[in-house]
């Protein structure tokens, strides 16, 4: 009978022994802890090795239900008019199918009154009369585990693309007529969108789209998302991914540090402000490269240019630019 016992004791201390919330997925090979930046700036130090519980909190978020989608026009530019995948009773006259559409995604632990909002809504609204929906995921992006915000973004992007397509059907809207501009995890969630889609959205941008736990994900920002991808890397091989991704990659001043900004976090966030005024005023004049080393060296002489950001795709071209800019608004040398 003792031996029969002591097997039982020594089973149990094995289990005790076991870790309470094991390990069950790394988002990247390397260190486990890093500094990642929010969607407003402010870093925190994250755990890129999900545990059991990480992966427990993402499944409790259900996009279908918990995205919100908030309507702007110029009939109600403060004032959002919000809508739910699958609800008619909350589309009203507000939306014009005919004008374009402008869909905005935020990154971790913002909403729409978040960096992205808050410039993009009123600047795209002053440049054209236009629809602006503005993609309240907070639900999946809002805790302060970054593994789980990350884990959420893909599914996400799956939502928003069901919503388009059940709005569209409702609405009369054609995918020809959209735009999505999407930051940081945002920035990898708009070519998500645009997959699953099918690839036919004519324009998408994403602004300086995360680089931590993405470098080794398949989910990642595809140039083949749109018809037109453009991506701007503003804090690249930091808190932003440093390799071209889009039909067309714009290094701002490099692509690294931003002038006027003393902090990794500023410059994440500073090409928000970039294209901001590019809906607004135009300008942004940049240089095209042979390669993205080229252009975070600014050693760009090929002949080529174009204009970073603004409403309308640049449908044919491809390649890697520079642009330089001021430190302060306005951020535009022409």
């Amino acid at each position: 009978m003792l031996p029969s016992i002591a097997v039982v004791i020594l089973g149990l201390s094995a289990i005790s022994a076991l870790p309470h919330d094991p390990i069950m997925r790394k988002l990247e090979p390397g260190l486990r802890y890093q500094y990642v930046l929010d969607g407003n700036g402010v870093p925190h130090l994250t755990d890129l090795w999900g545990t059991a519980g990480d992966l427990a909190n993402a499944a409790r978020y259900n996009p279908a239900t918990d995205n919100v989608y908030h309507l702007f026009t110029r009939s109600n530019p403060s004032v959002s008019q919000p809508m739910v995948l699958g609800n008619k009773a909350l589309l009203n006259n507000n939306f014009d199918p005919s004008k374009l559409t402008v869909i905005l995604i935020h990154g971790w632990i913002v909403d729409i009154t978040g960096i992205l909002g808050t410039n993009m809504i009123p600047a795209l609204l002053a440049a054209a009369d236009v629809n602006v929906i503005a993609v309240d995921w907070f639900a999946g992006a809002g805790g302060i585990n970054y593994f789980t915000a990350v884990s959420n973004t893909e599914p996400s992007g799956i939502s928003v693309a069901n919503f388009i397509t059940w709005f569209n059907s409702e609405t009369g809207a054609s995918l020809n007529n959209y735009f999505f501009i999407g930051h940081s995890l945002g920035g990898h969630q708009v070519g998500i969108v645009g997959r699953n889609l099918g690839g036919q959205v004519p324009y998408i941008l994403s602004i300086d789209p995360a680089s931590p736990g993405w470098n080794f994900k398949p989910e990642r920002f595809q140039k083949t998302d749109g018809i037109y991808t453009e991506v701007i890397h503003s804090n690249a091989g930091l808190m932003g991914y440093l390799v071209p991704l889009g039909d067309v990659d714009i290094y701002p001043n490099g692509g690294i540090d931003m002038p006027g900004c003393p902090t990794p976090m500023c410059s994440h966030d500073q090409a928000v402000f970039y294209i901001a005024e590019s809906m607004r005023t135009g300008g942004f004049t940049s240089r095209e490269c042979s390669n993205y080393l080229a252009a975070i060296r600014d050693n760009c002489n090929l002949p080529g240019s174009l204009k970073m950001g603004g409403l309308l795709p640049k449908t044919g071209i491809s390649g890697v630019y520079r642009v330089d800019t001021n430190a302060f608004s306005p951020f535009s040398m022409g």
